[in-house]
């Protein structure tokens, strides 16, 4: 579900120099990636995009089949209009592509192209808005002339297709020069032609188009997709960049160049302009941004092929992108490369709990299945089975199909048809689960499934190597200081889980996989990190921790107003009322404690925070839920710790750490 916009104590809406209300934008207002399978009559896209009122284009590909091409429909020529970007067709009219568009987003009807019975499909949608995408319809004529458009900014790329006729895909980018264009149904380099853009450089109001057929034949009929380039417009400041068009130089290595955008893309497509031969490249991270091997998932707008699964090729970072292949059409040594990325998001900090945390406790079925949350899209996921003495399992959308289990040392795993499905992230909201086995899916065995999306001041997650042998300074993108970091070596046993816990003053560490008190001498984990900021954490000199010649995975959580509250207590032996500012009280409660040995608590309201008893998890533990005990109870602010609870929870003068979430 949408989140909604909120800053804590400050509002997302601002005021103009008239004291006129302004609404702040955000990507995931004009931007979605949509995954959905077909069924072969009418199907309803929910992804939250205003189509209705401010217009904007679906560009939508069958992913599991060969023959379908890609479509381009948008709301300016008429949305039932069609284009293909692997031809050179003229648009076509279909009564059973796209049907209708809404103010949450759209509907396909039959048409196989966009809804073949159980065929799998993506769909891209950019509304317009200034400084980030615009549609623009004009005739030709034959002469050079410009073009007025409502970005608002320069643009950073132009696509144009003749509508009325066959004609190729003409591409405009900034990182070429003027006199220089691509087609996006071909595989050719750049090539020169004074005739396509008129050798003159777009502007914040006008494009200028040459005399060549492609772009302005005298009669012909012209749709053009405008990009902008870090124009800013976003956030509640109005400055944050959320699309950028640049370009790179392969480097022929598996450890490719570093691409810097400011902030973690969910959509690259970029081409080799300097030499021909290699497709466009299309990834998202809905599909597959994965940090590690494997994972990534293209698509080439230039051809019908299906998606190419499981390659490694490029990673999201917290700043950037990074290429991760050798292979020719994404990294030759020496070539250049032309690229257009879209921010993550979301960027509006959320106020309820529901829209980024999900809770689902099910019983096994032996089968493929699919386990949802209903807080919207899923990024990570950690299972238990409830009666069983097996391990927890915790993978995210960011790793791909491995996964590393809570209770122990050992590296990431990779899953296997029977825990996780083979694309297992392939899904908006929650994760899909294997067949039989006991971790995750065995028949009549109950399982609680908890469902985490990155959003700022709740959660975020970063991938990165260490082993630098200095300190080394990691982006985020929690937007807030993070005041829990879990951390965990992935390609090597042998390293605990690393926890540590910010109370703004101090940093303290210790172990998520054992019972050990936390500490703060200088061979105890409180060393590891030396500062937290709202967008940046550093590590302290090599240690196999967190800072080895190794893979690392993060997990940040940080207190986000309503929504999720990270924070300490001391025991009073008594019952203690721990207020998180909740109003309808805390759906997930974490508990360590800090001065002594203690387990690492888990309770939810799935399997039940009630007056009475309630079972509880262990994190650090493969043991089965414990039932008849009541050690927490229901308070409306946060939760209540009962006089009943272990020493383990609420010893007198004990120290305390938690995340409780609404």
């Amino acid at each position: 579900m949408p989140l909604q916009a909120t800053s804590g104590a400050a509002s997302q809406d601002a005021f103009g120099g008239n004291g006129v209300a302004v609404v702040p934008n955000f990507i995931e207002d004009v931007f979605s990636t949509y995954l959905y399978t077909g069924n072969g009559t009418s199907e309803t896209i929910t992804n939250g995009i205003d189509l209705s009122t401010k217009g904007g284009l679906v560009w939508t590909k069958s992913r599991d089949s060969g023959s379908l091409a890609p479509r381009l429909n948008d709301t300016v020529r008429g949305i039932t209009n069609r284009l293909f970007s692997n031809l050179t067709n003229a648009q076509s009219a279909s009564a059973t592509s796209i049907t209708a568009v809404s103010s949450t987003g759209y509907t396909v009807g039959s048409e196989n192209g966009f809804n073949e019975s159980a065929k799998t499909f993506v769909s891209w949608t950019f509304r317009k808005q200034p400084k980030f995408f615009d549609v623009v319809t004009y005739t030709g004529t034959g002469s050079n002339r410009t073009i007025a458009h409502s970005l608002g900014s320069v643009p950073g790329s132009i696509i144009v297709k003749r509508t009325d006729t066959t004609a190729n895909w003409a591409v405009y980018h900034r990182s070429l020069a003027n006199t220089e264009y691509l087609v996006l149904n071909s595989t050719a380099a750049a090539a020169t032609g004074a005739t396509w853009w008129n050798s003159t450089t777009p502007t914040s109001s006008v494009f200028s188009i040459g005399t060549d057929a492609s772009v302005n034949a005298s009669g012909g009929t012209y749709v053009a997709y405008l990009f902008a380039h870090d124009a800013g417009g976003f956030g509640l400041t109005g400055t944050d960049n959320v699309i950028s068009c640049g370009s790179y130089t392969g480097n022929g290595s598996a450890t490719g160049p570093v691409v810097t955008l400011g902030y973690e893309p969910q959509w690259i497509l970029f081409k080799k302009s300097s030499a021909g031969g290699d497709d466009w490249q299309l990834y998202d991270n809905m599909r597959g941004l994965v940090t590690g091997s494997g994972g990534d998932s293209g698509l080439f707008p230039n051809l019908a092929a299906a998606e190419d699964t499981n390659a490694t090729i490029i990673k999201a970072t917290a700043t950037g992108f990074e290429l991760e292949s050798l292979a020719g059409a994404v990294n030759a040594s020496g070539a250049t490369y032309v690229y257009v990325a879209c921010r993550r998001g979301p960027m509006k900090v959320p106020t309820s709990g529901t829209s980024v945390f999900g809770l689902n406790a099910r019983t096994g079925t032996d089968a493929d299945a699919t386990v949802t949350g209903s807080a919207g899209v899923s990024d990570a996921v950690l299972v238990k089975n409830r009666g069983s003495a097996v391990a927890s399992l915790f993978s995210s959308r960011l790793t791909g199909t491995g996964y590393l289990v809570t209770s122990s040392s050992a590296a990431e795993v990779s899953a296997g048809a029977t825990i996780l499905q083979a694309n297992p992230w392939d899904v908006m909201d929650g994760v899909k689960v294997g067949t039989t086995s006991t971790i995750t899916n065995a028949s009549a065995n109950t399982y609680i499934n908890y469902l985490f999306r990155r959003a700022p001041s709740f959660f975020d997650e970063v991938c990165y190597t260490g082993g630098t042998g200095t300190p080394r300074v990691l982006n985020h993108n929690l937007t807030t200081p993070p005041e829990l970091v879990i951390t965990k070596r992935r390609n090597v046993a042998g390293e605990d889980w690393v926890v540590h816990y910010n109370n703004g003053s101090s940093i303290i560490g210790g172990y998520l996989n054992n019972t050990t008190a936390f500490a703060n001498s200088a061979t105890a984990p409180s060393t590891d990190i030396t500062s937290l900021t709202s967008t940046t954490y550093t590590l302290n000199t090599s240690n196999g921790r967190v800072n080895g010649a190794y893979n690392y995975v993060a997990y940040l959580f940080a207190t986000c107003a309503g929504v999720s509250k990270v924070g300490s207590y001391t025991g009073t032996g008594t019952t203690l009322q721990i207020d998180c500012g909740f109003t309808a009280g805390a759906r997930f409660v974490l508990i360590k404690r800090t001065d002594s040995t203690g387990d690492w608590y888990v309770w939810d309201t799935a399997r039940g925070i009630v007056s009475g008893n309630d079972p509880y998890l262990r994190l650090n533990s493969t043991a089965a839920e414990v039932t008849g005990t009541d050690y927490i109870d229901t308070y409306s602010a946060g939760f209540e710790i009962s006089s009943t609870a272990p020493a383990d929870i609420n010893a007198s003068a004990g120290t305390f750490i938690f995340l409780a979430i609404a």
